[in-house]
């Protein structure tokens, strides 16, 4: 299908306020139908045809669209979640910039691409009804593949003897960040979650994403983790 086979008046536009599509970055506004990128879904995704451009104007007032087309503030709870997402995949941007040697970099790429979709996922609520086929939702096999990761990384570490410090090389310390904000992420959610609905593998993501991070940031430290001694400064 072309994106002009896919124009409103031909057929159904499957365009980003349509249920189960969304676009997935916090700062992306939209003023008019025509100004809203196109996803395609074929039998190996969505690909994303065009963003024709950047500043709308739309969101001049404090208000956003979300995918469904619906406006809302920009401090609302949804906006929210989804911009804590966003803001931790810039963090995931600056651990491959600056540390492009770090461990797991092809899964973290993938994660980035995860992180992306859960975006879409949540800017738009879930529809009753909605086509399993033609909605952009976090799925199961997307945390499995965090659980796998870690139980496979955690094998080659020693237990834990105390909490640890965030700091040591540079990927770990980077990594400590991208945990923090994954929780905050979570936490957002969670405030989401107890007034509107949401995929409930969203959450589940966040949750095996944060424990991702905390066993890769010991994996980038093969010096040995960085131990917090309970009350070792207040002598000092």
């Amino acid at each position: 299908m072309s994106p002009q086979e896919n124009a409103p008046g031909t057929h159904r536009p499957f365009l980003l306020n349509q249920p189960g599509e969304a676009k997935a970055n916090e700062d992306c506004e939209w003023a008019a139908p025509g100004d809203r990128p196109i996803l395609i879904p074929t039998h190996t995704g969505f690909i994303m045809v065009f963003l024709s451009r950047i500043y709308t104007k739309g969101g001049d007032t404090g208000e956003t669209g979300l995918g469904n087309g619906a406006r809302v503030p920009k401090d609302h709870p949804r906006v929210t979640a989804y911009g804590e997402v966003d803001e931790l995949n810039s963090v995931l941007g600056l651990l491959a910039a600056h540390c492009p040697d770090a461990p797991e970099t092809a899964l973290l790429h993938t994660i980035q691409n995860d992180l992306f979709d859960l975006g879409a996922d949540l800017c738009v609520p879930p529809a009753e009804g909605e086509d399993p086929a033609l909605a952009l939702r976090i799925i199961e096999g997307q945390y499995l593949r965090l659980e796998r990761a870690i139980d496979r990384l955690n094998e080659h570490l020693s237990p834990l003897k105390s909490f640890i410090l965030p700091g040591g090389t540079p990927a770990a310390a980077w990594l400590h960040l991208a945990r923090t904000v994954c929780r905050r992420a979570e936490r957002a959610l969670v405030t989401l979650m107890q007034t509107e609905p949401v995929n409930p593998h969203a959450l589940i993501y966040l949750n095996r994403l944060s424990d991702f991070f905390f066993v890769l940031g010991r994996t980038a430290n093969p010096g040995g983790d960085v131990l917090w001694i309970p009350g070792h400064s207040r002598g000092i």
